[in-house]
């Protein structure tokens, strides 16, 4: 199956970025792609760039936020196609909203939600509040898991999802710089899983989005100019490129972090 990164131009504006998403929804689809992702606030804007502080929370329009919303479900039924959409999403009034990934599938549908787990230290401070469970969804018999931001330096996370036996992680962030596409890289590589990184057209000279094969390497990304692009890639278990990683590395690291194959008891 085919799927894209997208690298989408975030504003203060809901309305305009709705507009880009559903724009890129449909460009994509008309590729061939089954599924594609979009950065942390892609929709809502993210914190200290779109939105200047923790009390503007209280003034975003959450009302046209959810129109947009039914326009991207409406959006993913009409082309037949899955979209993870990084947005804030409000929890009771006066609380810090969730930093989330919303998962629409091909009927418009919008089947899951992954909130951000580990936020930064300014995040703490008001901006959001903590989400709790890993997330994990099937497009055509490949099991997606979900991860954003500065959740790139717990390898653990990555390590969870290898044991969900998920096939490719949607990375979502607000800038994918020098470091992030290094570990992006490793955790691709030592996980032996597909990632896909999103991230805004405004830090593309920093860091474009893109795709990362399991063997570690870079299978597409875009241009690091600032405007709306796709990466893309096919995801192909049968790929020989990926053999070793998949059918052999993947596997034989899962015994060798269980223990047994080494014997320890019988040796000491």
């Amino acid at each position: 199956m085919k799927i894209a990164a997208a690298q989408s131009i975030v504003s203060a504006d809901i309305r305009e970025n709705g507009k880009t998403i559903r724009s890129l929804i449909q460009e994509a689809a008309e590729q061939g792609v089954r599924l594609i992702n979009f950065c942390e606030g892609a929709l809502s804007g993210y914190s200290k760039a779109q939105v200047t502080s923790p009390e503007d929370w209280q003034k975003l329009d959450w009302t046209l936020l959810e129109q947009e919303l039914d326009e991207i479900s409406d959006c993913c039924k009409t082309h037949s196609i899955f979209a993870v959409v990084g947005s804030a999403y409000p929890l009771l009034p006066h609380r810090a909203p969730l930093n989330s990934q919303l998962i629409f599938n091909d009927n418009g549908e919008l089947i899951g939600r992954y909130d951000k787990r580990y936020l930064s230290n300014s995040e703490l401070n008001g901006w959001f509040t903590p989400g709790k469970d890993a997330m994990t969804f099937e497009v055509d018999e490949f099991r997606f898991g979900c991860l954003t931001c500065i959740e790139v330096q717990f390898p653990e996370l990555f390590m969870e999802y290898e044991r969900e036996n998920v096939d490719a992680i949607l990375f979502s962030s607000y800038g994918i710089r020098n470091f992030f596409q290094i570990a992006l890289r490793a955790h691709a590589g030592f996980n032996c899983l597909w990632i896909s990184g999103a991230t805004p057209a405004q830090t593309a000279n920093e860091g474009p989005a893109g795709i990362i094969g399991p063997n570690g390497k870079l299978v597409s990304h875009c241009a690091t100019q600032q405007v709306n692009a796709l990466a893309t890639a096919t995801l192909d278990r049968n790929d020989p490129a990926f053999h070793e990683a998949l059918h052999l590395a993947r596997p034989w690291r899962r015994k060798a972090r269980e223990g047994a194959i080494y014997n320890i008891s019988e040796a000491r």
